[in-house]
């Protein structure tokens, strides 16, 4: 399967309108979300996600490649 594609302010905005996660804090260009259980910290730089960032970020929340284009698209 080839890698997902997302930007990082579009999968921010998956995040917190789909999966209930909530922004505890920013500082600089990095946005702290929690859902009560899962935290993870996501940068906002406006541009797509390098693939190794993005497979972070989605262990982190517990969440699939398959999750978030369901969600977003």
């Amino acid at each position: 399967m080839p890698g997902l594609v997302i930007k990082d302010v579009e999968l921010l905005r998956i995040l917190t309108k789909k999966f209930g996660f909530l922004v505890l804090r920013q500082k600089g260009s990095h946005v702290r979300l929690s859902n009560g259980v899962r935290r993870v910290t996501i940068p906002i730089h406006n541009r797509e996600l390098k693939q190794g960032t993005l497979n972070s970020i989605l262990v982190q929340v517990g969440l699939t490649r398959e999750d978030i284009l369901k969600a977003g698209r």
